[in-house]
Order: C-alpha cells, then structure tokens, then sequence
C-alpha cells in the first residue's frame, strides 16, 4: 500500500485534474453505450464505474481509462432482445430477462479475460503491425468523430409495427444548430489557446466549466447532459451505490441452456474488449514513452467486468478517447483513473443536478479536440514512402473499423500482414549449388524453409540427374515448421528411392530437434559434429594440423 501511495503522489495534481475531466466525458458516451445496448443509462455507469476503479487499481497500464463502451454494446444488443423473448416463453413469464442474460453474459466475458490473462495471451499484442495499429487510429478516430456528429440531432422513440422500439434522430436546423456549432467551435478554441498562455490550468475542464457558465449564464436554450438522457428514454443520473443484484441468482436459470446462450456474446465481447484495451494499452505506450503490462491488464479487465454483472453493471473494455484526454490532461498514474470513477460515481450520487446542466456541445468540442489529436495525420505524408502492402493494410484497417468492427478490423489487418510477410519470406529462398572435387554435389540453402518456401525449395532439387552422393547444406538456413520437416523427409526419400546418398549438413540444434522427433529416419542423414563454416581462422593448415575444434581458442 505504501508503494502504491508512493508511485501517486508525485503526479497527484495532474492526475486528479485529469480525472475530472474525463469523467465529464465519460458520461455521454456512456448513456449512448445504453441507448445502443437499450438500457438504462444507470446500469452502463455503474459498470463504467466499477471498471474504471478496478483496472484503475489493478491494471497493467497507468493512464488507461476504462469503462462501458460502444464497441462492446454493439455485441449484446440482439443477445438482450432475445433474452427478453425467452423470459416471457419460460412457464413463470418474466420481464426484462434480457438484462439478467446480460449481467451472466459479462460475468463470463470477464472470466474469459482472466483465463485469457494468466495463460499470457495478451503478450500477442506484440504481433500486431505498426500500419494495423495507425489504421486502427485513424479508424477509431472517424468512428468518434461520427459518435458526435450525431449529438447535433435529437432523439425520438419510435415503435415500429412488429413492436420494436427505435430511437429516431433529427438533425438541428436553423439558429440552434448555429449555436450548437458556435458553442463547439468556443470549447475547442479554449483548448487549443489556453496551453499556450498557462499550462499549469487543465485546458478540457476549463473549457467545459467556462462553456456551461455561458449557457448557464444567458440560459440558453441548449442540449444538455440532461435533455439528452431524457431523449433517450432515461429519467435522470439520480442513482444509488451499487451493491450485489440478487436478483440475478434468483431469476436467471443457472443451466447448459443459458451457457449456451450466452457463451457467444460473451466470448465476442471479451475479445473486442481485450483487444480496444491492448491496442490503446499499446497508444499509451507510444504517447507517453512506457511500456504496460498486457497480461496484468487482461486480469484486471476480467475482474472488473465479473464485479460490473455481479453488481448488476454492464461489460466494458479501455477507452481509447478517454484514456488520450486523460494523457493529454497530464494525467499518468493510477490516480487518474481512480479520480475518473470516483468523480463519476459522485457525479452519480450527489452532483446529478449539475451534471445534467452540462452542455453537450461543451463534451462535443473536447472530443472533437480529441479526434484532431488521436488521427496520425503523418499516416497521409508516409502513404507513398512505405511499402504498398503496409499502405493497403493502413487503409483496410481503417475503413473496417468505421463500416465493421474493432476486433474484425485488427484481426484482417494481422491477417494480411502475416500473409504478406510469408509471401515475401517465400521468394527469399535460394540454393548455390557446386560439386567436389570427389563428385559430390552440394546445395547450399539460403532463406526460411517454412510453408511458404516449400514449392521453390523443392524446384531447386534434380533428384534423377543429381550424382550418387549429395549434400544439402543449410548453414544460412532455418527449417520453421512442419510444412518444411515434410518437404525435406519427401526429398531424402526421393534421392534414396533412385539409390543415392544423401546428407544433410549444418543444422542448428534447434531444427536438429524438430527433425529427430519427426523421424527416426533423419539420424541416418544428418551429419553431426561438423564446424560451422563461417567462424574459421585464416592461417596456414600446416600450424593446425589438428582439427579447429580440437584447439582451445
């Protein structure tokens, strides 16, 4: 506990600063994570705030904020409806099971991150491309952006014919949107000004205070914190402390039945979460020179979200638009992250009233600030001198975070880029070949030997016209997988097949191994104990008359 207080005290301003701030713009987000999930806005800040708190705490990454967020609601949306039509098809009919499904269906994703977190997946994150990543930017930047063009509109509920209910927005015309703009464009001028009179004033708080006195001031008539909850079907923040949701042992049938259910969205959200959370893991690392903890981070991901459907919250993952406003506040410890949901919650149980006064263009102009400074602008000047393939990835990326998903973005991005590094791994393999004074003909490998390569590797071999005695000399070459133990067992089996022999010089011990245990079969052809040809002495053989290995050098 010391060491923990230690490590907060000495960013503990900036810290706490930045953790107000990014509580204020937690809260639309939040609510628009439970208009798309449709439920109540108290749940998703519940779940904000428990997750917050607890990655806050336990986490592998300081300065990462976390909470409910839209790229996982989107996965429990159709799970919710479904779970409300099976409630009411049970013998005893029971309203709103969807959200019951709901609270079990996050308690397993936060047990599949955990499980994900002690057996060390989150260190794949290291495989992931430096254009996945701008992509994966660039992509969640124009989402963001998009998220609060839609706050210039507001919202209506609609039921259709079949009874689905549906929020309907309509965009601001004439003097209200010109105010709505005015008041942006004055956030995101105090901003970007202020740090360039006093950076010792957080720019994003002031500018949300000194903005809502204005409206506050000249009572405008504006949207509001409020007015927006209200569009959307809520009645207010006004909420209590979480505590236990018992109700959830007491309806929720705990059978192979609702595993099933569940076991999907659970396992979609759990690998959208960890995967938004690693990536922005990994931005915090870039923007602030560090290095986080990616397993540590998936356990405490895990954690969060099984308390959050405990206490009857909703599933979350990091925010990466929170977590650049926190960084870009100054805020880098533990202590941010804490102040985040310890402010939210307050904002919860006491400060509802004032929260709600709030105008949302003052929240629009930060994350405007936001997106301005998240996009890698540098991705438009370095299109044409990286190679086409990392330029094509960067843009695939992008474009599939906007029209699809995160996680299908990332994955597509790894994907091609794992195949286009085997393709160009696969032309790299070469053979020098040269006989013997004694006839024997030797082929000296160069490049991986994996299954890319095994085509032109075999390409290489004359096996018919080759001489009696061959060599295959793999000095500068590596055999990576089974792919190539198959294709050099088919060729030793080729050569013996037409009476020759064939042997097979300088493996590493690593690929020694790989084959030993393939085939007994390679014992008979591997040569052993034989000097690697590229650490010798330029002397007079006569001076050594001995073998160079004999000697004690």
């Amino acid at each position: 506990m010391t060491e923990f207080i230690r490590k907060i005290v000495p960013n503990a301003k900036d810290d706490v600063l930045a953790g107000i701030t990014v509580s204020l713009a937690m809260i639309p987000e939040v609510v628009a994570f439970a208009f798309v999930a449709q439920i109540d806005p108290l749940m998703a800040l519940s779940g904000a705030f428990i997750i917050g708190l607890i990655t806050a705490i336990f986490g592998g990454r300081p300065g990462l904020i976390s909470g409910a967020a839209g790229a996982v609601a989107v996965i429990f949306v159709t799970m919710i409806a479904d779970g409300h039509t099976k409630g009411m098809l049970m013998d005893i009919p029971i309203e709103n099971m969807g959200f019951f499904y709901l609270m079990a269906c996050v308690v397993l994703m936060g047990i599949i991150q955990i499980f994900a977190g002690v057996f060390k997946l989150g260190r794949f994150v290291r495989l992931i491309p430096h254009p996945v990543m701008m992509g994966f930017v660039n992509g969640l930047s124009i989402v963001i952006f998009m998220a609060q063009v839609k706050m210039f509109s507001h919202k209506s509920l609609q039921v259709s014919d079949a009874g689905v209910k549906e929020y309907i927005g309509t965009y601001m015309q004439g003097s209200e949107l010109y105010i709505m703009i005015g008041l942006v464009l004055f956030t995101m001028g105090i901003i970007w000004g202020l740090p360039k009179i006093t950076k010792k004033i957080p720019a994003a708080l002031t500018a949300i205070l000194i903005t809502s006195l204005i409206v506050i001031g000249f009572n405008m008539d504006v949207s509001t914190v409020g007015s927006y909850i209200i569009e959307g079907g809520g009645t207010g923040l006004k909420g209590e402390f979480p505590t236990p949701n018992m109700e959830l042992w007491e309806k929720l049938p705990f059978n192979l039945d609702t595993l099933k259910f569940i076991a999907l969205p659970a396992f979609l959200a759990a690998s959208v979460g960890l995967i938004e959370s690693l990536m922005t893991m990994n931005l915090v690392d870039e923007l602030t020179d560090t290095r986080g903890n990616g397993n540590r981070e998936c356990v405490a991901q895990g954690a969060g979200n099984i308390v959050s459907g405990l206490f009857g919250g909703t599933g979350g993952c990091g925010m990466i638009g929170q977590t650049v406003i926190n960084v870009n506040a100054g805020g880098r410890g533990r202590l941010s992250g804490i102040m985040m949901a310890v402010t939210l919650l307050s904002f919860i149980l006491f400060a509802d009233k004032l929260i709600e006064m709030v105008p949302i263009a003052a929240l629009v102009g930060v994350m405007f600030m936001m997106v301005i400074e998240t996009f890698a602008w540098s991705s438009f000047r370095i299109l044409k001198k990286i190679p086409m393939s990392d330029a094509i990835v960067l843009i695939t990326v992008s474009l599939v975070t906007v029209f699809v998903d995160l996680a299908v973005a990332v994955f597509v991005g790894v994907i091609i880029s794992a195949l286009v590094f085997a393709w160009e791994n696969a032309k790299k393999i070469r053979a020098r070949k040269r006989v013997k004074e004694d006839g024997t003909k030797v082929y000296e490998i160069w490049g991986p030997l994996f299954f890319g390569s095994i085509q032109a590797f075999n390409d290489k071999f004359d096996v018919k016209t080759d001489p009696e005695n061959v060599e295959i000399d793999f000095v500068e070459s590596r055999i990576s997988d089974h792919s190539a133990i198959e294709a050099i067992f088919n060729l030793v089996g080729k050569y013996e097949a037409e009476g020759k022999n064939i042997k097979l010089k300088h493996l590493s011990e690593d690929c020694k191994i790989l084959l030993y245990k393939s085939s007994p079969k390679f014992r008979e052809v591997i040569v052993e104990a034989i000097d690697d040809p590229r650490y010798h002495l330029a002397a007079n053989p006569e001076q050594f008359p001995k073998p160079l290995s004999e000697y004690k050098l």
